[in-house]
């Protein structure tokens, strides 16, 4: 006879997050139901609203985890190198790959649920967006203070141009079918984006070896 282990509060949340994630990515956030969410747990239904009392909430949990791994990701990115431009890449490269990782997040980031039905949902990814603008924002500027990029480039809009690259690039590579290496492809285009960024006094820097499937 199998003995059923019960989990801890804590530990069935963290499942139930989990599960919206893979459902998230495989039918979509718009689909995603508490009665499939507790099919793929095994668990009630009831006992999903246990955990958390309403569907809002489960969302805002799963935001909570995205925003968690994207600040160790930036965490990591200013501990690893000790240029700005070299934590930039870092910062980029987490990012594409934990996007790679957890491929729902492009789903989630143009889903109804977060744009028109759950207002909590979308200030707390508005205000995600805005933290990684301001960090990247001040990586550039410390490069144009190093002389390294062009004194007339203006930090906030070069850092929204970084940031569109990352959206942009997620969203072809997700309806494209993820027929492609979403990490190689954003280095590619970043160092192009780089590029543009630089002094014309500044001659073409090396691109370091930076680890491209970080972990996240």
């Amino acid at each position: 006879m199998t003995t059923r282990v019960r989990k801890s509060a804590e530990d069935r949340k963290a499942e139930i997050v989990d599960a919206a994630l893979r459902l998230a990515d495989d039918i979509g956030p718009d689909r995603l139901s508490t009665e499939a969410l507790a099919k793929a747990v095994g668990i009630s239904q009831p006992g999903i609203f246990r955990h958390f009392p309403t569907k809002a909430k489960i969302w805002e949990a799963v935001a909570e985890r995205i925003g968690e791994r994207l600040r160790t990701i930036s965490a990591r990115s200013d501990k690893k190198q000790s240029h700005p431009i070299d934590q930039l890449r870092v910062l980029v490269i987490g990012h594409l790959s934990f996007i790679q990782k957890t491929p729902a997040m492009t789903a989630i980031l143009f889903s109804r649920e977060l744009h028109a039905k759950n207002d909590t949902l979308r200030v707390f990814f508005a205000r995600m967006i805005a933290n990684r603008q301001a960090h990247i924002s001040r990586l550039i500027a410390a490069e144009i203070e190093a002389g390294r990029f062009d004194k007339a480039l203006n930090a906030d809009d070069a850092a929204y141009l970084i940031l569109a690259l990352i959206q942009g690039l997620a969203m072809r590579w997700s309806l494209n079918a993820r027929g492609f290496d979403l990490v190689d492809e954003g280095c590619r285009l970043l160092e192009l984006q780089l590029k543009g960024f630089r002094s014309v006094q500044q001659p073409t820097m090396n691109q370091p070896n930076v680890d491209r499937n970080p972990q996240t």
